[in-house]
């Protein structure tokens, strides 16, 4: 049945506007805008793009993956100005946030002044990546368990309070340092070194005007992405990254080589307390403070056994986390993000696949270091014929080339009836690309593989 200037909402979107006319129901598709060009971005382009409501999406400034599914803007994620001028001129009707730098510069804040929906936490919620201080103060009041810390302005201070919690030691910027900011100090002599890097040649400028000085945990690290609408909470499957650049855990820390999911150390029980003692006592105390939270909470965890602690907050989805966990959802991806917006969230809303998933990270020669752009890529076709879903992180359109334009260039990933099979299938997908120098990791979910 055709109504006449009728709407259907779902959770609060207007999702189409159906006219008699002709017998034709003339539909009005909703706007999406994705910031960010990352494996994340097109992770949630790829899904968004599933939805039933078949959203128009755009994609700032978005790579050669998004391209292919978004119109991409030549507009910088972190320029928020432009962004809202394209914003108050094309009406999204959601905007999803995916780099943290833009949220904790308040482009949440500033869209939702043009009465603008948005799915990303404000400025002062996103202070808990944005502000590593600021987060211990929150756990701390709130109750939540994580490392010992202070904070300190002055490195002489700082280095005389090395003494109570003994090495290594932890050592952090305050601020967004790019993933750079945090030092796990051996020897006393590495920790004195960071601090006076840190706090008085500035390596990381303002990031570094203050550090967390915190102690040492051990077990093993696991990634839990908490949906919130300000009040309600519901996780996604845990997923574990894999952050040092070669096998067995060797190398300098990256951006992140892989992932999987679920990941077996986040047993149910550890989920309960995840939601129960971390998340939700944290949601209550920024509220107590005034803020509301409304987006994602990526929480990372140190496990080991029962005790459950917190080693950080980001008020975003990680990466690459968001290419395995994302794809794992059944539910259609807009009525998730507007019940988030709109208060309205409930666990039935999150629909999840059984299987399990695994993503691989293809990366350039040189990374993390410095790395050749440029390179063409090839076989992304036979990959996804293979059955895998790639992910572009760092590529580029060149002269109709896909080409690469980053670190870490593509995510590939793929889903099995178990682990195994999961793993089996995004390493054949692999091995179908190439360009030159490529590197990855052999060992992703290996650490799983002793619970199963």
């Amino acid at each position: 049945m055709l109504w006449e200037n009728s709407s259907l909402h779902f959770s609060g979107f207007l999702v189409l506007t159906c006219r008699k006319r002709r017998g034709f129901a003339m539909l009005l598709l909703m706007k999406v805008l994705v910031i960010g060009n990352g494996g994340r971005e097109h992770a949630i382009i790829w899904k968004l793009a599933q939805d039933r409501c078949t959203p128009e999406l755009f994609c700032a400034p978005g790579n050669a993956g998004t391209a292919t599914l978004a119109t991409n803007l030549p507009i910088a994620a972190e320029d928020i100005p432009a962004l809202v001028t394209w914003a108050k001129i094309n009406r999204p009707d959601l905007t999803v946030v995916g780099p943290e730098a833009p949220l904790c510069a308040g482009l949440t804040d500033a869209l939702e002044a043009e009465g603008l929906r948005v799915f990303g936490p404000c400025r002062a919620a996103a202070a808990l990546e944005g502000s590593k201080a600021f987060s211990k103060e929150v756990m701390d009041a709130a109750g939540v368990p994580t490392a010992r810390f202070h904070t300190y302005t002055d490195s002489a201070k700082a280095i005389a309070g090395l003494e109570e919690f003994g090495l290594p030691v932890v050592i952090k910027a305050d601020g967004l340092a790019a993933g750079k900011g945090v030092i796990i100090a051996k020897t006393r002599k590495e920790a004195e070194s960071a601090l006076h890097d840190i706090l008085d040649k500035r390596r990381f400028g303002q990031a570094g005007t203050e550090v967390v000085v915190e102690s040492f945990l051990e077990g093993e690290e696991a990634s839990v992405f908490a949906l919130c609408d300000g009040e309600h909470v519901v996780l996604l499957p845990a997923a574990q990254d894999h952050k040092r650049i070669f096998d067995n855990d060797e190398g300098p820390n990256t951006g992140g080589m892989g992932a999987y999911t679920p990941a077996p150390v986040a047993t149910h029980e550890v989920m309960l307390f995840t939601k129960e003692k971390i998340v939700l006592p944290v949601l209550q105390e920024l509220k107590r403070r005034g803020i509301v939270y409304r987006g994602v909470l990526f929480c990372g965890l140190m496990i080991r056994g029962k005790d459950v602690q917190v080693l950080e907050f980001n008020c975003r989805f990680g990466d690459p986390e968001t290419e395995v966990v994302l794809p794992s959802i059944a539910s259609d991806l807009v009525p998730i993000f507007s019940a988030c917006v709109d208060g309205t969230l409930h666990d039935e809303l999150v629909q999840l696949r059984t299987e399990s998933a695994t993503t691989i990270v293809m990366a350039a020669p040189g990374y993390p270091g410095s790395y050749p752009k440029g390179l063409e890529i090839s076989g992304v076709t036979e990959a996804e014929a293979a059955g895998c879903h790639v992910f572009h992180a760092g590529t580029a359109l060149r002269d109709g080339r896909v080409v690469t334009a980053g670190g870490r260039v593509l995510t590939v990933t793929a889903f099995g009836k178990d682990l195994r099979e999961a793993v089996t299938k995004a390493y054949e997908g692999v091995n179908q690309i190439h360009f030159e120098g490529a590197h990855y990791r052999h060992d992703i979910a290996a650490k799983a593989f002793k619970y199963l």
